[in-house]
């Protein structure tokens, strides 16, 4: 087991506690990962726990506060988690990713440390090795505004995490197996909505209860695998107001799309007759629907929900219409990208214009994904620990791919480290173009970025016309439609080594997914943290002597 800091000792006697420094303060959490057994669609499976949770417990934090989660796993495979959608800044040594991370193997623990920073809003965690995530072990990650910072809106009477995925019945191992035999995961056997999906022991029980005529907010996450997912609640209006971080104009909608990895803010108020009402969660862009309800109760409720379901919406115009519906809040003060909160992003001189493709490709017989032909490989020394240690050469080669692909349909030309390096600070537009006829889903970590334009058909430099350059959302995941393309836009002030990946779990575990590396010329810590004292080494950086470190 790895040395138990000071940090994992007070994590030991306290479980959770808030330590009082002259500093940002202090929150410490003690998970356990283990097996369990779990019921999400009323039959018994094993499942990922977090001290005996599923879904894992929230974390609920406030802007500029430090956590520290010293994680314990009691797995029989390497375990690791990702903090998606929070920037890390300066630390992608905290991103919980295999290409820059050793994994926690079992029976040993790592103590994450991350700052929360200026991105009030809503995210989650969860597992990036093997399928874990087809078990469980995610849950809510929530950044509360400091009281000096005030939001758009009122204090809701509560706040409440929804997350919502579709789910295997089948074990993570066995799809596993399907996914290294060279087969893609069937469609999903259900949709879940806070780990149930209304069937079995407690599928019945309420949720959430309500208070008639108050309102609260509901912070609603796709953490599923493979479907983008539309969520209503019957009979009540949502006004969305915050989503991955950034302040929305508070447009009104009766239903929302929700791609996975997404997460989005609503205000709902309890204005209906008193009485049970379902939440709704349906799979999208699929043959067969499939469906999950949950119970929001009102606190003095008579009656049962009625079983008559709102509709959900049919194709995918229908979603890009929404999308084009999302605008930045220019006036709130908060949630803003840090340090990137421009309000004239649309100025400033892109210096590099990257175009990546996704395409499926079968090599002797089994199924790959690629980026711009080349299929993601891990070596088993961590790309960003190569990095540090200087012994990058013997690994990977940086820019695999060229920024802008042959025109002619990309095959998997190899299968290796797909690292892209990219000059820090620099203003950087990222064009994903997808020729498939199913929807993908992309996350960047360590950044936001601006999600400038979803559209059909291929992208050119005339699309450029079309960008929205002066509230587009800055947020960290995008979704294209089949035959479509979206672009981003952003600058990379935030050093370090940056998983940009499918979020799609059978896409990104075999292979679409690549690395960016922002090195900074000046190795100071101003731009960028030493490697953590507790980080494990493994690969061929063990025994290696410590590069000289970072300083001011």
């Amino acid at each position: 087991m790895n040395t138990v800091t000071l940090a994992s000792l007070l994590c030991l006697l306290a479980g959770a506690a808030t330590v009082a420094r002259a500093e940002d303060p202090y929150f410490y959490f003690t998970w356990n990962v283990t097996y369990g057994t779990i019921s999400p669609l009323g039959v018994p499976q094993q499942g990922i726990l977090i001290n005996g949770q599923f879904p894992g417990p929230n974390i609920n934090s406030t802007s500029n506060n430090n956590i520290v989660v010293n994680v314990f796993n009691h797995l029989d495979e390497p375990f690791l988690l990702t903090w998606s959608g929070v920037q890390h800044r300066k630390n992608s040594w905290q991103d919980g990713t295999l290409g820059t991370n050793c994994p926690i193997l079992p029976g040993q623990n790592f103590t994450y440390h991350f700052q929360v920073k200026d991105q009030i809003g809503s995210y989650f965690y969860y597992p990036t090795t093997s399928t874990h995530r087809a078990a469980g072990g995610f849950g809510g990650l929530r950044v509360n505004s400091r009281l000096l910072i005030p939001v758009p809106y009122a204090d809701p009477e509560d706040d409440y995490t929804v997350l919502i995925g579709d789910w295997y019945s089948k074990t993570h191992k066995q799809l596993k197996t399907f996914l290294d035999s060279g087969r893609s995961l069937a469609r999903p056997d259900g949709v879940i909505i806070n780990g149930k999906s209304g069937k079995g022991p407690g599928g019945d029980e309420p949720v959430f209860t309500m208070k008639p005529g108050k309102t609260y907010k509901y912070r609603i996450c796709n953490v599923g695998l493979k479907n983008s997912l539309n969520f209503r609640i019957q009979g009540h209006p949502m006004k969305l107001v915050e989503m991955e971080g950034s302040h929305v104009v508070q447009n009104v909608y009766e239903s929302l799309d929700v791609h996975v990895g997404q997460c989005f803010s609503v205000l709902v108020t309890a204005d209906q007759e008193p009485r049970d009402y379902y939440m709704v969660a349906s799979t999208r862009f699929t043959k067969e629907v499939i469906t999950a309800t949950r119970i929001l109760r009102y606190t003095n409720g008579k009656g049962p929900a009625s079983t008559v379901l709102p509709k959900a919406p049919e194709g995918w115009a229908w979603s890009l219409n929404q999308f084009r519906s999302f605008r930045w809040n220019l006036t709130a003060s908060a949630a803003r990208p840090n340090p990137q909160g421009s309000y004239h992003y649309g100025q400033i001189n892109i210096t590099r214009t990257i175009k990546l493709v996704n395409s499926a490709s079968r090599v002797g017989g089994k199924l790959r994904y690629a980026i711009n032909g080349v299929s993601h490989v891990n070596p088993t020394t961590p790309l960003k620990l190569a990095e540090y240690f200087g012994t990058a050469d013997k690994f990977f080669k940086y820019d695999v791919i060229p920024d802008s692909p042959p025109e002619q349909e990309p095959k998997l030309v190899t299968s290796e480290p797909n690292v892209g390096n990219i000059t820090f600070r620099t203003f950087v537009e990222i064009i994903f173009e997808n020729h498939e006829k199913s929807i993908q889903s992309w996350h960047l970590d360590g950044y936001s970025f601006f999600a400038v334009a979803v559209e059909p058909g291929r992208w050119t430099p005339e699309k450029r016309k079309s960008y929205n350059l002066l509230d587009a959302v800055s947020r960290h995941t995008v979704q294209v439609f089949p035959k479509s393309w979206a672009a981003i836009m952003l600058t990379f002030d935030n050093a370090g080594m940056w998983n940009l990946r499918s979020e799609l779990l059978e896409r990104r575990y075999l292979g679409q997914e690549m690395y960016i590396s922002v090195l900074s010329p000046e190795r100071s810590l101003r731009d960028e943290y030493n490697l953590p004292d507790n980080a494990p080494l493994c690969g061929s950086v063990v025994g290696l002597p410590l590069p000289a470190p970072y300083t001011i």
